[in-house]
């Protein structure tokens, strides 16, 4: 298939440290955006947890880049496994594109990690957030033109994602707080705007990277960009019903609404992890038909 890239079992691990990566930086930037936005609304216990995802989530992301520099060196030297630990190999990748998303990234995760210290923590960690979204348009499909414009898409698309994904957990357990049900239809409110925001810079990014309607259904980034859309559809679908029928649900207190809400938010949760996959896969072995 045209811009398919071939796969072995080291492009197996490198689209599940990707996909692990792509997590971690969301689940770490959304827990310090849901901490700041919802300080005072959300209970203490909602608060914490969020703000330890964060900091587990950096502290992941970190490992994840020391395992990829390992996996990028051996599947450049051609020597498989053992150029994992080649000291010129990995010389070479971090002298690539990938070494300055490291620093960027590095930089950010630990500065994230300042969300656990009173006060000024929650702006040194929303720094931190900013430098882990800027990290990835230093590497992959956002090198290509026009830059500015694929840096500033990305960086929106990134952050709006992380809003969502990293208030899942949070929200699954306020789902059981007595004060749950405002905060949950607070973010619904919220979200909103968020999700256009993440349609709206996700449709240009693509229409950017394609280059043409036509492009998508004939090559391998177009067909995976369209498996991706189709689970961002069901997972979108999840958080409408949430919105509508299960949230007001809850405010009433209806038997068995916070079970059915915390059952729909496991199952967005799941959703992103097919996302995660599917993007991991897409910057791994497609090519953009406009680089072709």
């Amino acid at each position: 298939m045209t811009g398919l890239a071939p796969i072995d079992g080291l492009v197996v691990l490198a689209i599940l440290a990707k996909a692990i990566g792509y997590g971690a930086a969301l689940l770490t930037m959304g827990g310090v955006l849901f901490s700041v936005v919802f300080s005072q609304r959300a209970e203490v216990s909602v608060l914490r947890l969020a703000r330890r995802l964060a900091v587990g989530a950096a502290l992941v992301g970190l490992a994840v880049l020391a395992v990829r520099f390992g996996i990028r060196a051996a599947r450049i030297s051609g020597m498989g496994f053992e150029g994992a630990a080649d000291p010129m190999m990995l010389g070479f990748v971090w002298e690539s594109p990938l070494g300055t998303a490291a620093i960027w990234r590095g930089i950010g995760e630990l500065a994230i990690v300042a969300i656990l210290v009173p006060r000024i923590g929650q702006w040194i960690a929303l720094a931190g957030s900013l430098a882990v979204a800027i990290s990835f348009a230093q590497v992959g499909h956002a090198l290509g033109e026009p830059r500015v414009a694929l840096t500033v898409l990305l960086v929106l698309h990134l952050l709006a994602a992380a809003f969502w994904v990293g208030a899942l957990i949070p929200l699954r357990q306020a789902a059981l707080a007595p004060a749950g049900a405002d905060l949950l239809h607070y973010f619904g409110n919220l979200a909103a705007g968020g999700v256009a925001a993440l349609i709206l810079a996700g449709t240009s990014l693509a229409w950017l990277l394609s280059g043409s309607t036509t492009a998508l259904f004939g090559t391998a980034y177009g067909l995976a960009l369209l498996a991706k859309v189709a689970i961002v559809a069901v997972l979108l679908g999840f958080a409408a019903w949430n919105k509508v029928r299960l949230v007001p649900a809850l405010r009433a207190e209806k038997p068995g609404a916070a079970h059915a809400l915390r059952r729909s938010i496991s199952t967005e949760i799941l959703a992103v992890v097919l996302i995660l996959l599917a993007t991991a896969t897409i910057t791994s072995v497609t090519t953009p038909p406009v680089n072709l």
